[in-house]
This record gives structure tokens, sequence and C-alpha cells, in this order.
């Protein structure tokens, strides 16, 4: 029997098989907003920057700037969405953030000034991350009391929308690319359409998780930020290293020889293996590991995931490799995240600890696009950039390990 309206699914009611697959499907499908939040809006455009950049004659620096200005308006959206949620209502914010962004996809299309598609990224780096930030607590709220690993579980099918999204984009951007030099406008056309189809499973997920009961904090209080410090350093170097590689990577690629097909390969390779990677491992692990353990080994996960196409010969086989080991590990970063906030967080601080935790990854992602831009404009090229990646995750994991654990009541 399905959840009824503005109920959460039932944990003490029939077999338990049952309920964990009820809670999954909620889950499953609160997972449309990452699919547009982070598979369309952001990563995307990694697929549509090199044909952005040959047709309107950007530098590499005027390409990570587009970045910059999405993840900007990122910043703003998480250290605003504990608010807005509050004001608001996390299910009407939600829905209404992600409706915006699908806006915000169509728009794109429309335009080639440079100006506009600045303010374009930017506004849909708000929207997004608002929707990304108050999706996390309602998948947080999926499971109530104090079953932590089946939490986890739930947080972590909801970030497998990110690699649902990099799935779709990488099947439907190379094909619109393929359509000519207005192939980048389909492309983002055609994300925005299926965008707006999203909009029906999330309605649906919002339905069936029951509102937040008690007093819910818009800020952390002084203790409560000392105790998440070290994995706020961690999220700014990891949002910085892990991002400048899915915004160059494609053009590394397509620098190195590589045809359309081996692209949109390489991007569903890597969407492939953050779903399954996400479901079957993460999500169990993260619920497991103490402290800091999780954030940092997936750190160096996705820091062995660069290195195939930087060491590696040129060629399908590298980039391959990389595609499996990187996606199999870049969005454990925000389940370990959500699960350190809800572990280390009285309930009605979870919304404001993850916004707080998400305006930290944003502000790497600021960052590291566009340093990475500047060094890929310089001698070395592409790949002086991606070193940078490189070594900015290995001084998240180092960051990592200096969390300390806390249960909160």
């Amino acid at each position: 029997m399905s959840a009824s309206p503005g109920s959460a699914p039932a944990e003490t009611t029939g077999p338990p098989d049952a309920t964990i697959g009820r809670q999954a499907l909620v889950a499953l499908a609160l997972a449309s907003g990452p699919v547009v939040a982070l598979g369309f809006t952001r990563f995307a455009y990694a697929l549509l920057l090199p044909a952005m950049h040959e047709v309107m004659h950007w530098s590499y620096a005027q390409a990570g700037g587009m970045n910059t200005a999405n993840a900007l308006g990122y910043i703003i959206g998480a250290a605003t969405a504990a608010l807005l949620a509050r004001t608001v209502g996390g299910r009407q914010i939600f829905l209404g953030t992600l409706a915006a962004s699908a806006l915000v996809l169509l728009a794109t299309a429309a335009t080639a000034s440079f100006p506009v598609l600045l303010a374009l990224r930017f506004v849909g780096g708000f929207t997004t991350a608002v929707t990304f930030v108050v999706g996390s607590v309602l998948a947080s709220h999926i499971v109530s009391g104090a079953l932590q690993r089946r939490s986890a579980l739930m947080v972590a099918v909801y970030m497998a929308g990110v690699g649902i999204g990099v799935v779709i984009s990488g099947a439907v951007v190379p094909a619109a690319l393929g359509s000519g030099p207005s192939g980048w406008r389909l492309g983002w056309l055609l994300m925005g359409a299926i965008a707006v189809v999203a909009l029906l499973p999330a309605w649906l997920g919002t339905r069936s998780v029951a509102p937040p009961g008690g007093t819910h904090s818009a800020v952390l209080e002084a203790d409560q930020l000392r105790r998440l410090a070290p994995t706020f350093v961690w999220y700014v170097l990891y949002g910085a290293g892990y991002v400048s590689y899915m915004t160059f990577v494609i053009a590394l690629l397509k620098s190195q020889g590589l045809g359309g097909s081996m692209i949109a390969l390489f991007f569903v390779v890597l969407g492939v293996a953050s779903v399954v990677a996400t479901l079957t491992v993460w999500g169990h692990l993260a619920g497991r590991l103490r402290a800091g353990r999780a954030p940092a080994l997936v750190a160096v996960v996705v820091f062995l995931g660069v290195l195939p196409v930087l060491l590696l010969p040129v060629g399908v086989p590298a980039a391959v490799l990389s595609a499996v080991i990187f996606g199999a590990s870049f969005m454990a970063g925000p389940t370990a995240a959500t699960v350190i906030a809800r572990r280390m967080l009285p309930r009605g601080a979870w919304t404001a600890g993850i916004a707080l935790l998400t305006v930290a990854f944003s502000v790497g992602q600021a960052i590291g696009p566009l340093v990475s831009g500047l060094l890929s404009d310089g001698a070395g090229g592409i790949s002086r950039g991606l070193w940078l990646s490189a070594g900015l995750l290995i001084l998240a994991a180092v960051a990592a390990l200096f969390q300390r654990d806390h249960h909160a009541a």
C-alpha cells in the first residue's frame, strides 16, 4: 500500500523489505532534483563547453568563469536554503526552485550573449542549490528515528539522481551537438524539456515525506560550527578539486583526439558508475565509517580517478578507466556530507547544517574552475589545470581525517 499524501513511509508496519522498497521509491522520486540540479545544470556543461567555446570564441578563463558564475549563485542559494525552507516550506521551495531550474535550462538555449549566459548560469546555480539542499533534507527525513544506516542508504538513492542525470545528458547532448553549429542550443533545450517532465515524480516524492516537526534553526550555533569545521575545510577543497576535473576533462579528451562517440561513452560510463557505486557501496559505507573516514576515502578515490587521463597514454582505455573510478566516487562526497550532518547535529539543525556544508562545497566549486582555467590557458595546457584538481583532492583527504565523531541527541 502506498504512503498517503503528507505522511512518511511507515517503518513499523508490513514486511521490512516492503518498507525499505517504499522508502527507496520515495527517495528515487526526490532524486529528480539532483538529476536537474547537478546532472543537467552543472555537469552537462562539460559536454557543451567545447562547442560553446569554439562557436563563441571563449578563452578557457571565460569558460571557467561560466562555472564560477554558476557556483556563486550556488553559494547564495545554499546559504539561504534553510531560511527559504523555514519561511516558504520545504516541499514548496523544492518544487518551486526545480521548476525555475527547468526554465533556466530552456532560456540558456535562446542566447549566445556572454553576459546573459553568465546571468543564467548564476540564477541556475542559485535555484539548483536550494533544490539540492532541501531535497537532501527531505531524503534524510524519509527514515525517522535512529536508523542511521538505512537513512544513509536513502540519502544515497537520492544522490544517485546525479549519476542518472549524467547518463541522460551523456546520451542526449552528444546527439544534439551532432546536428550542427547550433547543436549546443538543442542540447540545453532537450535537457530543459526533460527537467519539466521531472517535476511530476518530484511532486509525488514530496507528497510522501512528512514535513519535519519541531523547531528548526536557519543557522548553526558556535559549538556546532566548531564541531563540523574539519568537514567544512574538506568540502571546500573537495569541491574545488572534483569540479575542476568535471569542467575541463571533456575538453582535455577532445584535445587528445577522442571523437564525439567516445566522449559520449566516457560520460555515460561515468554516470552509470556513479549510480551503481552510490547505491551499492557508498550508501552502506557512509553509514558505517565513523568520524571523517568516509570523506577522506571519497577524496582519495576521486584523486585516483583523475590520474589515468594525466598519466596513461592518450586513448579510450585511459578515458574509460578514469570515468569508472571517478564516476564511482565523486557523488559520494555529498552523500558523506549529508550523513555527517545528520549524525552530528540535532534534527532541527539538519537543514542549516547541510546548507552550510553545501556553501563550503560551493566556495570550492567557484574557485576551482576559474583557477584551473587560468592555469589551462598557460604553458602546459589543460593537463596543468587538472593537476591542480589532483593536488586539492589529496589536501581534502588530509583535512577530513581531523573530523571527530559526535552523536547528537
